[in-house]
């Protein structure tokens, strides 16, 4: 193998729980806790009624449950029906650096192959860990939008890590299956370009998929490439560019996971901030008031969320929660912005649209310079009166830098469970911070699986 494949396994197949620290214990507690309340959220959407119809029914083993209903399938099926509900909200988690994306989008995966192999809650807890490191370690030094590239490049091998690990793959069988998903799963960033289709809350849960059946392939003895990364027509050489992985985590370096960002608001992750500012300036100024919005913002978040003219016009949820001067315009309007606020009766209103025309967004190149040490976006207001009122923010709530706390994790959770949870939304709460305790994630299961009159 490559020495880029070599020392990702290697590392992989020899963390153990007792490497962590409680630290990272308790930061992949309350980020399983953030995904899965982001599940029970996008229960109910069609792309995660669509993932669930085309699972199919298994009473055989191996097999791993739907969240939410329980209901049996293969792995594969679980792990792609489930990071669908993950990631539908736009709600989970982000990873900023070179490189971005979500790496909760990996845990269907990990949890199907959790529960299939029967592992324990510290199991689970540590595969979370190693997926995210593996994951931070790819973003931290390759830069995939810019070459035109989705995310599920980072995804699909570290979800073969996470789930391999779990699956007890030596180092040379994990090897073979990060190859594999590696080299079998480049995905075109086109999924999150223009107007936005269902695919863009799907994409990385087939990446999640690949990474586990790599995994599976792998234990059962078939062989990867040799260079996925490095060798001709690998990786480095047709889509990431060279780079070489750095520190992994460690008791000296804080693992990826302590380093991943959360959001408070079920938005875009680089919509965080403005959105928190124009929460702020609604105090200040009522939304009839405004004249204009002056948005400037570094290059990544206006290329996502602030460049493309279907932006000022969203047709679909998917749009509507990449678009910077909706969800402003949003926020001003309503004075909060949830998951309501991306259903079609609000993102169509037509009365929103004349707001929506008087915010422009711009690109600051001083603003992009600091940009990923920080997240720096500014706002200015101008009324009809002529009156100026301006809000700056370095790091959104949620941040690394700007934690939300445990409270504010367990109210996520309560928010975007209660419709599917019901009364066991506070028993779910209670099962998952004593993650470590579990002997099995069965009962972990359990706990999102309210009865079907209850659903």
């Amino acid at each position: 193998m490559d020495r880029t494949t070599e020392t990702l396994a290697r590392y992989v197949t020899s963390l153990r729980y007792e490497d962590l620290g409680p630290r990272a214990v308790q930061e992949a507690k309350r980020h399983l806790i953030d995904s899965l309340g982001c599940a029970m959220g996008g229960y109910r959407s069609e792309p995660a009624a669509i993932a669930r119809k085309v699972a199919p029914a298994w009473s055989g083993v191996p097999s791993a449950r739907l969240l939410g209903e329980g209901r049996p399938t293969t792995p594969e099926a679980a792990a792609f029906a489930n990071s669908v509900m993950i990631r539908f909200l736009d709600a989970n988690d982000t990873y900023i650096a070179r490189g971005s994306g979500h790496p909760s989008d990996m845990l269907g995966a990990i949890l199907a192959a959790a529960e299939l192999q029967g592992a324990s809650g510290k199991d689970l807890l540590l595969a979370t860990v190693a997926g995210y490191e593996m994951f931070g370690a790819m973003a931290d030094q390759v830069p995939l939008r810019d070459r035109g590239w989705d995310q599920g490049v980072f995804v699909a091998p570290a979800a073969a890590a996470g789930a391999g690990l779990l699956l007890g793959l030596s180092a040379a069988q994990m090897a073979d299956a990060i190859a594999i998903a590696a080299t079998a799963n480049v995905a075109t960033r086109q999924t999150r370009a223009g107007e936005l289709a269902m695919w863009k809350g799907c994409a990385t849960a087939v990446a999640a998929k690949a990474g586990l059946f790599a995994a599976q392939l792998a234990r059962a003895g078939m062989t990867g490439p040799t260079a996925a990364f490095e060798g001709r027509h690998g990786l480095a050489e047709q889509v990431t560019g060279p780079f070489q992985v750095g520190a992994l985590g460690s008791h000296d370096r804080p693992f990826a996971i302590e380093r991943t960002n959360f959001k408070f608001f079920a938005a875009e992750y680089h919509a965080q901030a403005p959105l928190a500012m124009a929460l702020a300036l609604r105090g200040k100024v009522r939304a009839e008031e405004i004249e204009a919005v002056e948005v400037q913002i570094y290059a990544m978040a206006y290329s996502e969320i602030g460049s493309e003219p279907a932006k000022w016009d969203p047709r679909t949820r998917e749009t509507a929660d990449h678009s910077l001067p909706y969800m402003l315009a949003v926020a001003l309007r309503d004075g909060r912005l949830t998951p309501a606020s991306f259903e079609p009766e609000r993102y169509l209103d037509p009365s929103l649209r004349p707001l929506m025309n008087r915010i422009r967004v711009a690109e600051n190149p001083e603003l992009t310079r600091q940009f990923p040490q920080e997240l720096p976006s500014r706002i200015d207001v101008t009324t009809h009166s002529g009156q100026r009122f301006t809000e700056r923010a370095e790091y959104p709530k949620g941040h690394a830098r700007n934690p939300m706390t445990d409270a504010d994790v367990e109210s996520k959770f309560r928010d975007l469970s209660v419709d599917v949870l019901g009364a066991h939304v506070d028993p779910a709460l209670r099962v998952l911070w004593r993650l470590d305790e579990a002997p099995r994630i069965g009962a972990i299961l359990d706990v999102l699986t309210p009865q079907p009159a209850e659903r």
